[in-house]
């Protein structure tokens, strides 16, 4: 196993609920210091208190096991908007909100999140017709054929 998914196995040990989780870890070496990055999400979110309590709980583990021999900096974050969506669990808790998709054929679909289960989502899609008349289509899409997928922000 590689440093990033020691690391990412002893983040999750270390989380105190249940309804937080690990997105993703990136370990940056070539750097000086090296950098760590811990991606922290959760089913009804995260606050930086718990973003906090893990990067104390998780320094003082690396520290004591020696994991990182040289000098690194940590850093325990939530996913921004420019991060894409990695597990189906944050689909999941994404129902509802506005969706861009790209494919793996290159197309890229956007629209509401109607449902998300462990093998497929489902986007409602607004549809102009000859008549400008709106219109709704609903695409199934199965995780694997996602490339990438992000949350679209509303400031309605």
């Amino acid at each position: 196993m590689d440093v990033a998914g020691k690391i990412k196995e002893l983040a999750e040990s270390k989380l105190s609920d249940p309804a937080h989780f690990v997105v993703d870890v990136r370990y940056n070496d070539r750097q000086r210091p090296a950098k760590l990055m811990v991606i922290l999400d959760g089913d009804k979110g995260v606050t930086i208190d718990a973003c906090a309590q893990l990067s104390r709980e998780l320094s003082k583990l690396l520290d004591e096991m020696d994991l990182i021999p040289d000098a690194y900096m940590l850093e325990v974050s939530t996913p921004g908007l420019d991060h894409p969506l990695k597990l189906k669990r944050q689909y999941v808790k994404n129902v509802g909100r506005g969706f861009k998709v790209h494919l793996l054929n290159k197309q890229i679909v956007q629209g509401r999140l109607e449902s998300a289960d462990d093998s497929r989502i489902v986007i409602e899609e607004q549809m102009k017709n000859a008549t400008k008349a709106a219109a709704t289509k609903m695409t199934e899409i199965t995780y694997e054929n996602i490339e990438r997928a992000f949350v679209m922000v509303s400031f309605k």
